[in-house]
């Protein structure tokens, strides 16, 4: 693959400072054209594809690629784009939504830890545990009041969101020492580019089902999610489990940044196709033998 990027521009380092306002949302494009976006995504998807179905042979380690951002931002057709190519047999897609009344019974990681990827395949999560300090910091109500947790818990928020913060790093930990290993991207877009995007999709007929009166309201609370996904970031990023701020002005470019870091990270991931012990070869040139003798 030959694109001249630099992916430490985009990974935040684990325990060094953190300035959401300093992520860039726009940066040159890696592309000429769409001609040539649509073989670089192409060579990506080959190449992931590739090293799937080595991690699938393997079947010693998963992985799970988190999507966070802004509505607006592209986490749908970046899912679309990047992963389309992969063998659906070793990819699992879940999303995300509201919370229902028995995922409400549970523990705020319940409803994902429930839905991890085995070892062999990869997961995609469309928002994930993450929202539970996301939006629920951003409107601590829904903590109040539809949670149901126990008294105590709820009396401080601030510890309430750090201890999550501590539990999720943890549980991400723990993932990874199963071989399961956690790559999570946020999706870094304007909010000057989120306004023109929910604009296209009120005057764009096919576009007005994506379109609910709620994004405009949250847009009221940009700088409280901006504080929420920053310290989210800064807690969560560790060298096993990292994440990735990507530029999201542009799609396509945001698309193969997307790309080149879940192919860095699976690199890493030292996959490779089993070697089989000398008994199941002595089988399998059994098995030849005997084709071969078919008349």
């Amino acid at each position: 693959m030959k694109l001249k990027l630099d992916l430490d521009d985009f990974r935040v380092p684990d325990g060094k400072p953190f300035r959401i306002a300093k992520a860039k949302t726009k940066v040159k494009s890696l592309y000429t054209d769409n001609a040539h976006y649509e073989t670089l995504i192409a060579q990506f998807r080959e190449e992931i594809d590739d090293l799937q179905q080595k991690m699938y042979a393997q079947d010693r380690q998963g992985l799970l690629i988190i999507f966070q951002a802004m509505d607006a931002a592209g986490k749908d057709s970046t899912i679309k784009h990047v992963m389309s190519g992969v063998n659906t047999q070793g990819v699992e897609c879940h999303a995300f939504k509201r919370p229902t009344s028995a995922e409400l019974d549970h523990d705020f990681l319940w409803r994902t830890s429930r839905v991890m990827p085995p070892r062999g395949r990869i997961g995609i999560f469309n928002r994930s545990y993450y929202e539970e300090v996301l939006v629920c910091r951003v409107h601590p109500e829904i903590v109040m009041k539809i949670q149901r947790l126990p008294e105590k818990t709820t009396k401080n928020f601030d510890k309430l969101f750090a201890d999550r913060l501590k539990d999720i790093r943890n549980f991400e930990a723990y993932c990874h020492r199963n071989g399961i290993r956690i790559l999570k991207f946020f999706l870094n877009v304007s909010k000057e580019e989120q306004k023109k995007r929910f604009l296209a999709r009120i005057d764009t007929p096919s576009k007005n089902w994506k379109f609910e009166e709620g994004d405009v309201r949250e847009r009221g609370f940009w700088n409280e999610y901006m504080h929420a996904y920053e310290d989210a970031i800064q807690k969560t990023g560790t060298e096993e489990c990292p994440w990735y701020v990507v530029p999201a002005d542009d799609k396509k470019n945001m698309r193969l940044i997307v790309s080149a870091a879940i192919l860095h990270e699976m690199q890493g991931m030292k996959l490779k196709y089993p070697k089989l012990p000398e008994e199941q070869l002595s089988h399998l040139a059994e098995a030849k033998k005997f084709l071969l003798s078919e008349k």
